[in-house]
């Protein structure tokens, strides 16, 4: 396993065409949809990461019947029509905060009694207000380690061992969407457990999101509609999934790092199969990257994005909350803007695999950028980074972003790059093909 990448400077704008792997949310999305239908569903343009192989393996130890084909990128999953083949089960999520919030979701609704383990970055991750949820809807939830956090078991609200004071399955939930939509989702997703159906209040002054349209398309592609009123979404009674197969898009978020190269070395990049009519919220970078000085045209072999001639970027501030986990990849190249770059909004993702605004932070300070900390936002001022080590912290996301920083900069060292395994495992191969580039310090 290597332990170190070294990102040489390169002295030509690049001119790269790409294939990116599947969409690590919709993946996993998927993947749920499949396994609460009602028969088998072929899953195909599945991404196989660490992610996914966890949810995968957690499938199989509640009992469904899965088959894997990992050289054609595809899984057939055997729904039992919401219902959990195995009333007991251990499963492990590992770090994957969607498989962690889309499977308690569905163990707290079932009519079984489960442990679910975690990897320790995922102990650290916020779960208490689903916990909360779901145990007002009568699942019975006991911490085995931190109040709110994984490990737990949990009795689902229809197992003997449910909380008996709860009473009926309430149809009508109250959430509160300001930090994550996360939850929302795993409540969507899991819905049609419910016979009598299911309404979702939301408190909060934000009420949709981009992951959030992206999990009603996918219900309403297995038959299910979610209707939204602006503040209530509802999913009918007698509600079932079905479908025979369903085709993941192209990771956005992954191709979002081969356009930043294309806009900091002025050169291009065009991503197979990605064009403007993708779901994920992440397209919006391409919106950045455009204010920024870029262009984003939708060819009929993908999306391909040109830089500014000189490499010389606009800085602007953005709101990215609704397309964050491109927050990273922002910081990374803006020190090569002719005016400082402002990303407000985005508060939610210190409690991501890292606190990744205070990763920023530390990366560029540690590499000589003048980089001002918010509770919910970042400033970031022109400059010319210097060589050093980037701290990942096992966040994929951090690795991924700061090497862009390297097609700039001599001596660029990405510490720990295998972390990357959560969504992207095999980024550094690539980045060495298109670059030439060793993969070792």
């Amino acid at each position: 396993m290597i332990e170190k990448y070294l990102v040489k400077k390169i002295t030509e704008p690049v001119d790269w065409k790409v294939t990116v792997p599947g969409s690590k949310s919709m993946t996993n999305r998927a993947l749920l949809l499949a396994a609460l239908s009602a028969g088998t569903v072929r899953v195909e343009g599945v991404l196989f990461s660490d992610d996914s192989r966890h949810f995968l393996a957690c499938l199989v130890s509640l009992g469904f019947a899965v088959q894997i084909e990992e050289e054609k990128k595809c899984v057939t999953v055997t729904g039992c029509g919401g219902r959990i083949p195995s009333r007991e089960a251990v499963i492990d999520v590992g770090s994957a905060g969607t498989a962690a919030r889309f499977l308690a979701a569905m163990l707290g609704f079932s009519d079984g009694c489960y442990e679910i383990r975690c990897s320790a970055q995922m102990k650290r991750r916020p779960m208490a207000e689903l916990f909360e949820l779901l145990s007002g809807a009568g699942a019975k939830i006991t911490f085995l380690e931190e109040e709110g956090h994984l490990p737990v078991r949990i009795a689902g609200c229809r197992s003997a061992r449910a909380d008996e004071t709860a009473g009926e399955t309430p149809r009508r939930l109250s959430l509160d969407i300001t930090k994550s939509t996360q939850f929302l989702s795993a409540l969507l997703l899991i819905a049609p457990m419910v016979p009598e159906g299911m309404k979702i209040h939301i408190t909060s002054e934000k009420t949709d999101g981009s992951y959030i349209r992206i999990t009603r398309k996918m219900m309403q592609k297995f038959g299910v509609s979610v209707t939204f009123d602006g503040r209530d979404y509802e999913v009918p009674a007698e509600a079932s999934y079905r479908k025979e197969t369903y085709t993941v898009e192209p990771d956005m978020s992954a191709a979002c790092y081969f356009y930043a190269a294309a806009a900091v070395t002025g050169g291009r990049a065009l991503v197979r199969h990605v064009h403007m009519d993708n779901t994920q919220g992440d397209l919006r970078f391409l919106e950045v990257l455009e204010r920024m000085g870029c262009n984003a045209d939708d060819t009929p072999e993908g999306v391909r994005v040109t830089g500014p001639a000189d490499g010389a970027l606009r800085g602007i501030t953005v709101n990215m909350n609704d397309f964050s986990d491109q927050a990273l990849t922002l910081a990374a190249i803006a020190p090569f803007a002719d005016a400082p770059v402002r990303i407000e909004g985005i508060g939610h993702i210190r409690g991501q695999e890292c606190d990744r605004i205070h990763a920023i932070q530390t990366n560029l300070t540690a590499l000589g950028i003048r980089c001002e900390e918010e509770e919910t936002a970042v400033t970031i001022y022109p400059g010319s980074p210097h060589g050093g080590n980037v701290e990942t912290y096992d966040d994929h996301r951090v690795a991924m972003a700061f090497s862009l920083i390297g097609l700039r900069t001599d001596g660029i060292v990405i510490e720990n790059p295998a972390c990357c395994r959560k969504t992207f495992e095999d980024y550094f191969t690539v980045l060495s093909e298109l670059t030439g580039k060793k993969t070792e310090a």
